[in-house]
């Protein structure tokens, strides 16, 4: 009895295997479009959350009666590291969930998509930094978005310090977006497991 339930099983199990790999040749790769739509979910989380946690600093600097500009003033390394942890959540959180919508739109090829919405942020940027070149700055969109989080980082200030920030800001807002990615693709994965064992 317990042979022959073991068969069964594993005649769903390869049946289910099947199925997924017929519909991920179909169905997977990278899809931009869910992409595009992740990203526009990083970038509306990096505003949202930007202006929480400013809310947060100002909150905490009138309840303990401290001026944000003198404390800077005071202790500037102190409230870089803070600023620089700050950041690298938001981006983090941010792309995490983009890596997560595109990923559930998408069902298959997780990481791709995740890579995807991280591309999408690099071609957006490289657009807007040519029309702010060509245009003038005041049409650079992402700078006049005062909640939008940047890295405060221009040419003249390209030190080793200020690369060091761009290139961890990079490599977070990756991994963030992958691992989104990632989990949105495993909830598909719960749902084919569910209804495809059940036949």
């Amino acid at each position: 009895m317990s042979s022959t339930s073991e068969e069964i099983g594993d005649a769903r199990e390869s049946r289910r295997d099947n199925v997924l790999a017929e519909e991920k040749r179909q169905f997977g790769g990278i899809k931009f479009g869910s992409a595009f739509f992740g990203w526009m979910t990083a970038t509306g989380m990096a505003i949202l959350l930007t202006a929480v946690s400013t809310a947060v600093g100002a909150g905490i600097g009138a309840a303990s009666n401290t001026d944000p500009g003198q404390a800077a003033a005071q202790d500037p390394q102190t409230v870089s590291i803070i600023g620089g942890i700050v950041l690298a959540v938001v981006l983090f959180v941010a792309y995490y969930c983009g890596g997560y919508v595109a990923g559930r739109m998408a069902r298959f090829d997780g990481a791709k998509q995740g890579l995807a919405v991280w591309l999408w942020a690099i071609i957006v940027a490289i657009v807007v930094a040519i029309a702010g070149a060509i245009a003038g700055s005041r049409f650079n969109i992402l700078a006049n978005l005062n909640s939008f989080p940047r890295i405060p980082l221009t040419e003249n200030d390209l030190t080793t310090g200020g690369i060091i920030v761009l290139v961890a800001a990079v490599i977070i807002t990756l991994v963030g977006a992958v691992l989104g990615g990632l989990a949105g693709m495993r909830f598909h994965r719960k749902v084919d497991k569910a209804g495809l064992s059940s036949h």
